[in-house]
């Protein structure tokens, strides 16, 4: 199949065919619209390396991800890669971990994908500094996910995390909780931050007291989930909910209440922040708020591709909503 045989199928020459698979000369929309349904007709697939070859481009999308082992940027990578698809492109993909000293890790990693020669880079959170991604920015085409960078807002895309963590305390208290603990997410991250400022801002414009016992330090993962809840429990304090920063920790969570014979939602209700794919089948179902990770990676990428194409990229903030399931309800009277 060639690009002689898509320029009889559509009618038109085979410049023309050129000019819409490479995007080099702006094509009318009719003559665009009949190539890419002869494409479309002949299951034409283009030989992506030898494209990148004549427009001097390696066809690969440098992807940095916080951690791959998570769901959540797992399905995230997911998107990226239907995203980059259809325009030929492949992900090389560098991983760190949710480490709190991993900084220097992560700018290594960076670095080493800018050496590959990617023609474009998709950051996914990372404790990067604002200045180092503002840099690179202005050497390649960037798009950041999950975080938000002064100076490159148009090239960001995140979720409203107060937003989130603020419709979820709030859904706590709407059921009649005024004892609500928080399993905070990493230190020092800026999704755990915002998150938790949702939070306080919930208790504070429902008149509640802020009660610093029932805030834990936590990271974003089962094991710390875990352990937040049981140095809770192991002092004592009494809460009748719990808002956990993401879901990873939130099964956590919900572990430690039944390894002590908690019952969810009866003795306490729990509510997480993600609604990554396992929510929906834990025991009982977890009521969380709704992140598309999947989504806002393919958005990513299709962002990234038009920056590629000398185009603004269209980032936004993607609104954060509660999916409510059976781990939450409302308050016994005499609690």
């Amino acid at each position: 199949m060639t690009i002689e045989d898509i320029a009889r199928q559509a009618g038109v020459s085979t410049s023309t065919v050129s000019r819409v698979l490479n995007g080099t000369k702006p094509v009318a929309e009719d003559k665009q619209a009949l190539v890419l349904a002869a494409v479309e007709q002949l299951q034409y697939r283009p030989n992506a390396v030898a494209r990148g070859l004549a427009r001097g481009r390696s066809m690969t999308v440098g992807v940095l991800v916080q951690d791959i082992s998570s769901p959540f940027f797992a399905n995230m990578v997911l998107g990226i890669e239907q995203g980059l698809d259809p325009a030929g492109y492949r992900p090389m993909l560098t991983t760190t971990h949710w480490r709190n000293d991993n900084e220097e890790d992560e700018v290594r990693s960076l670095q080493l994908l800018l050496e590959r020669r990617t023609d474009g880079l998709i950051v996914l959170g990372t404790n990067i500094p604002d200045e180092k991604l503002r840099a690179v920015a202005a050497e390649v085409p960037l798009i950041v996910v999950a975080r938000r960078v002064a100076g490159l807002e148009p090239q960001c895309l995140y979720v409203d995390n107060q937003g989130g963590g603020y419709r979820a305390t709030r859904y706590l208290i709407g059921l009649g909780h005024t004892r609500i603990a928080h399993i905070r997410g990493t230190k020092g991250h800026p999704d755990a931050a915002d998150r938790e400022a949702g939070y306080l801002q919930a208790l504070q414009e429902a008149g509640l007291p802020i009660d610093e016992r029932l805030m834990v330090d936590a990271q974003f993962t089962e094991e710390s989930g875990l352990a937040g809840v049981e140095e809770l429990i192991a002092r004592g304090e009494r809460f009748t909910a719990i808002f956990a920063a993401n879901d990873q920790s939130a099964y956590g969570v919900m572990l430690g209440l039944f390894n002590h014979g908690y019952r969810i939602p009866g003795d306490v209700s729990v509510v997480g922040f993600d609604d990554q794919f396992l929510s929906a089948y834990t025991l009982p179902p977890l009521t969380t708020i709704h992140q598309p990770s999947e989504d806002m990676g393919k958005v990513a990428a299709e962002g990234l591709l038009r920056l590629l194409g000398n185009q603004a990229p269209h980032m936004s903030l993607f609104p954060a909503e509660l999916t409510i399931r059976k781990s939450a309800m409302r308050i016994r009277q005499s609690e």
